[in-house]
């Protein structure tokens, strides 16, 4: 055992970082080379832009840099489809800044139906020279909150209020009701922002918008006038890229509600089962994404409290006795920090199919999977060196002199002599204790030999 058991887990363990090493590198090399194929603008062209799911530092760099391009280009104009719950405040005015600056036209579209410009959206949907939305879409509910979900401080509601004024002022757009999406977190559909001449346009597709809006005259970053020549225009797709869109999708607020879980149980795995490296690791890493979009979504402190509540319960229930109370407990508290964990007033929610998946999982994970695991290593050890003190075994080889190796319970030890002693091959000798990984063992009586039948034997007939 001692002799090759070391080497194979060092090999095993080599094996599995250069697999997981290279499927690392595979994944990143692909999600790189998504980016590859991305559409340059043209002159005379329709760039298209996605302002997809949460506003945060990647999507302003890909906003940004993709008007900046678009301007140098000498695209007709640039089009945002916007579809987001907000998000990032900070994000928010590098985009808002950049569409107010642009030297080309930018029309913001929401779409498609069902889609909503919350939050932060609701900024940049009026920023744009053509705020246009698709019928059964939404627009509003941009107080700012904070992570303790209640509304933010006086100071930080009207810093965003004056800002939805400037911006909707600059627009020609009505003031009034775009301030009240920050002071009342008022949200209107489609039909009633175009009453209320919030937006331009009500454009069931794309082509419709373009269509709609193709010789109006709009006022650029520096004050020219310019009419949309964009009828029959190449629409030019710029996409975030692969790595880039890849990490954007990760603060998703289903996702980070999973890889807390997802990460808390691998952490517990590696800390009940030492030496699952990489579960240790992966937990790490998927907690700390978990954290990251925690805090760039419109997270609320009772949820975090019931989230932290429910794995308290879920590991006090692996040591309890009795018939689960802990374990369902710590169900409940999981359901209501799913429910609760985002401002649900800007469309951010756990998907509720995840939400009850991630609870059955959980309910098992802990209250059966880590309690038999729990058992099993609480068990006295079936055989190794914890077990081997008192037995008999025989000396092989050349003998102990007073180093060397015995045979006991079928498996092969280094040992030594207890009084320094030499005990020839063939002789039984039984274990007073270990030292380390040692076996210190002294001469069994005769009447012993019979202890370990067949090593004495094979010794003899050597």
């Amino acid at each position: 055992m001692w002799r090759k058991h070391d080497t194979e887990m060092t090999k095993t363990r080599l094996g599995h970082a250069a697999r997981l090493t290279v499927s690392m590198s595979l994944v990143i090399l692909g999600l790189l080379a998504g980016s590859a194929g991305a559409q340059s603008p043209t002159a005379g062209s329709v760039v298209r832009l996605q302002l997809d799911g949460v506003v945060d530092p990647f999507v302003s760099d890909y906003l940004r840099s993709g008007i900046a391009e678009a301007a140098e280009a000498g695209a007709a104009a640039v089009l945002i489809e916007i579809d987001t719950p907000g998000g990032l405040v900070s994000s928010t005015r590098e985009i808002t800044q950049a569409i107010l600056n642009a030297e080309v036209p930018v029309l913001c579209y929401v779409t498609p139906s069902g889609a909503r410009a919350a939050s932060a959206g609701s900024f940049v949907l009026l920023s744009c020279n053509i705020a246009a939305m698709a019928p059964g879409t939404n627009v509003g509910a941009a107080t700012p909150v904070g992570i303790d979900g209640a509304v933010g401080s006086d100071k930080a509601v009207n810093d965003a209020a004056a800002s939805m004024r400037s911006i909707a002022e600059q627009r020609d757009r009505n003031a009034e009701v775009a301030e009240t999406f920050v002071t009342d977190a008022a949200s209107i559909s489609a039909e009633q922002a175009l009453d209320d001449d919030v937006i331009d346009v009500i454009a069931p597709t794309t082509a419709d918008l373009i269509d709609d809006v193709d010789g109006r005259t709009v006022t650029l970053g520096d004050g020219s006038r310019s009419e949309l020549e964009v009828a029959g225009a190449p629409l030019v797709d710029r996409t975030m890229g692969g790595f880039v869109g890849f990490l954007h999708t990760l603060l998703d607020p289903t996702l980070a509600f999973i890889f807390f879980w997802l990460g808390l149980a691998l952490i517990v795995l590696e800390l009940l089962v030492p030496g699952h490296i990489f579960s240790g690791t992966i937990g790490t890493a998927l907690l700390i994404l978990a954290i990251v979009s925690f805090g760039v979504l419109p997270v609320q402190l009772i949820g975090v409290l019931l989230l932290v509540a429910a794995a308290t319960l879920m590991v006090i229930e692996l040591n309890a006795p009795g018939f689960g109370v802990w374990g369902i407990a710590g169900t409940i508290c999981l359901l209501l920090g799913g429910w609760f964990l985002y401002d649900r007033a800007g469309g951010v929610v756990v998907s509720p199919v995840v939400l009850i998946g991630t609870a059955l999982f959980v309910g098992v994970f802990f209250a059966i999977v880590l309690r038999k695991v729990l058992r099993v290593r609480r068990l006295p050890p079936a055989q190794g060196a914890e077990t081997v003190a008192g037995k008999h075994g025989v000396a092989i080889g050349a003998g102990l002199n007073p180093d060397g190796i015995v045979r006991v319970s079928s498996e092969e030890w280094r040992a030594t002599t207890s009084d320094g002693s030499t005990i020839p091959a063939g002789t039984p000798v039984r274990v007073t204790h270990l030292d380390g990984l040692t076996l210190v063992v002294e001469g069994a009586p005769a009447e012993l030999e019979t202890a370990d039948p067949a090593s004495a034997e094979e010794e003899r007939s050597r």
